[in-house]
């Protein structure tokens, strides 16, 4: 006995309410097995492969690639259940055939992510997915499944579900799993029993009804675009190697240019840091001030540091750890204000984000514990995230938390600038380039290196004054690197 389960889009965690498909990884008719990779999703927090909490045939996917689907809306559906006949038996007890079928997994009835209570030859499933990915899935073992000979699962799917009366009388073993295929030939008045099946086993694919209607004639309904005419459509792509590196990193996907200009759609990270600057700028009153520092001493102090050997020591690390000696004289701006309680809340640890520039937009990674982390751990967390950032591999959990926030706009060879606070922390201090200058150096001129630093706040939790004490503060530190000492 066959069901068909259905696979909603889980919740990926942090919040979010909805995903970018990137891409598919199994097409309609392919076998999958429990906890298998079948699609990557982009969120406004990171590039995710779900796996799929079912072993069983694919018989439908909700949503094309570059569409979005909102959390808790179909994803696709899986054929569960075996024949009982077997492939013969090795001596070993091993069934021949290299896929896998396996019992229905039902998940977690309360968030509605995955259907119930599957019966499978007669017999209650209770396994479940051994992956938990938030939203689906428990921690009990994975469920043993057993082998059967390929292409099987489509075709006893099929004959379970082909006992099903339609509107217009047709009834019989009719090979269709997908409720959407009988629907749509049902619309066009296309009998089931006329057409071959490209699927495994002469199943018929969504693909078959679609060049149906075309040969007689018939306009299809919207929907992805159908396969090359011929007399028999070809069998969907194979399963997609998971690990594949295709489609991570692409630029943001743009609809046809109109006589107005290209149009660009605001999704994933782009259109979650739109949403966010905007909302800073409609919700924070802030103000900027600015200083020039000599940034001489601080550069030779690097150079002495690395010159000792062992991990390197980058130059904003050396700007984070003054930042959160700063940050521990003046509190006020490692806060967030709550405007449901009208308080400001101030905040005791130092979660310090950075603004990274990516080919997916503008992300901010976020170094937990910034207060408690030395000059070399600082320096080792920021060169793991932002090589995790250039491979689209930071977690939800990598992007969410900051209290303060740096933002290095010289490495794009500017001198300043007034940054936009990152909703809902209270500040966020900006970095130029380092370059020669002249400048007066006790009482004479001399070239020096020479460094603007911006400071934007929110007016609601501090004056001026203690806006300017802490930007002095920096300053000071950047200029004579061993006033540090005084807070170690």
């Amino acid at each position: 006995m066959a069901q068909v389960l259905e696979f909603r889009l889980p919740d990926l965690g942090e919040g979010l309410t909805e995903a970018e498909i990137v891409r598919w990884l199994v097409a309609v008719g392919d076998v999958v097995a429990v906890d298998q990779p079948v699609v990557e999703v982009e969120t406004a927090k990171a590039m995710v492969e779900v796996p799929c909490p079912y072993a069983g045939v694919v018989t439908a996917r909700f949503g094309e690639e570059g569409g979005e689907l909102p959390v808790g809306a179909p994803l696709l559906t899986v054929a569960v259940g075996a024949s009982d006949g077997t492939a013969g038996d090795s001596p070993g007890g091993a069934a021949s055939g290299s896929e896998q079928a396996g019992a229905a997994l039902p998940g977690p009835a309360s968030d509605g992510s995955v259907s119930s209570g599957a019966a499978v030859n007669g017999s209650t499933a209770s396994e479940t997915s051994g992956n938990v990915l938030v939203g689906y899935g428990t921690g009990a073992p994975a469920a043993r499944r057993r082998r059967i000979r390929p292409g099987t699962a489509a075709l006893d799917a099929a004959e379970a579900l082909a006992q099903e009366d339609d509107d217009d009388g047709q009834c019989g073993p009719v090979p269709v799993i997908s409720p959407l295929v009988r629907r749509l030939a049902r619309e066009h008045g296309l009998d089931l029993r006329q057409l071959a099946g490209s699927g495994p086993d002469g199943l018929i694919l969504r693909a078959d009804v679609e060049y149906a209607m075309r040969a007689a004639g018939l306009a299809a309904r919207p929907g992805p675009p159908g396969p090359p005419a011929s007399r028999t459509p070809p069998r969907p792509a194979p399963v997609a190697t998971p690990q594949a590196p295709a489609g991570r990193g692409a630029p943001p996907r743009s609809v046809p240019a109109s006589p107005g200009g290209e149009r660009i759609p605001l999704r994933g990270v782009r259109g979650a840091m739109a949403a966010k600057l905007s909302r800073s700028r409609t919700e924070i009153p802030d103000a900027t001030c600015w200083v020039d520092a000599d940034a001489t001493e601080l550069m030779a102090a690097r150079t002495a540091m690395n010159a000792v050997g062992g991990p390197k020591i980058s130059l904003v690390a050396l700007f984070a750890r003054i930042c959160t000696a700063a940050l521990a004289r003046h509190p006020e701006l490692n806060s967030t204000v709550d405007l449901a309680a009208g308080e400001i809340v101030r905040l005791p640890e130092v979660h310090l984000g950075f603004a990274a520039q990516t080919e997916r937009g503008l992300v901010v990674p976020v170094v937990k514990d910034a207060h408690r982390r030395s000059v070399e751990s600082l320096s080792e967390e920021f060169a793991r995230l932002t090589e995790a950032a250039r491979h689209s591999a930071l977690t939800p959990g990598d992007l969410t938390g900051g209290t303060f926030t740096l933002n290095n706009y010289g490495v794009f060879g500017v001198d300043g600038s007034t940054p936009i606070i990152n909703h809902p922390e209270a500040a966020m201090l900006g970095i130029g380039r380092i370059v020669p200058k002249p400048w007066v150096h006790r009482g004479e001129l001399a070239v020096r290196q020479v460094v603007q630093l911006s400071l934007t706040f929110d007016h609601r939790v501090c004056d001026g004054g203690t806006a300017g004490g802490f930007l002095r503060h920096v300053a000071d530190c950047v200029e004579q690197p061993a006033v540090l000492l005084r807070g170690l």
